[in-house]
């Protein structure tokens, strides 16, 4: 069965703004979507920015980023298991992400 990428993108402004007791319950819904069956892997990201490499003119270049327009940074990752498209997107329908105001992105994993 294919494993797809979940990739969670979200405004790091909200969570500040959120009480100490919805912040816990936030955590609670997060965790408890982790122990689905179908879930392979999971783990949040750095608030950092990170690194973006590229190979201009063949010599390898790395910057501070990524920074883009948007206020959405790439927070956290899943890995599921799912039949397709369609089943991961039904899976992923109740994920609490998306009531917190985020987004998540779906791709298929490349099964070498």
């Amino acid at each position: 069965m294919p494993n797809y990428m979940l990739l969670l993108y979200h405004d790091p402004s909200g969570w500040p703004k959120m009480s100490p007791e919805d912040q816990q319950r936030a955590t609670e819904k997060y965790m408890a979507w982790t122990k689905k069956p179908f879930v392979v892997d999971t783990n949040r990201l750095t608030p950092e920015p990170g690194k973006v490499m590229r190979m201009p003119n063949g010599k390898p270049q790395t910057v501070d980023g990524p920074y883009s327009e948007t206020k959405e940074v790439l927070g956290g990752y899943y890995t599921i298991s799912a039949a397709n498209y369609e089943e991961a997107v039904r899976l992923t329908a109740d994920h609490p992400h998306l009531a917190y105001g985020g987004t998540i992105e779906v791709r298929e994993v490349w099964q070498m």
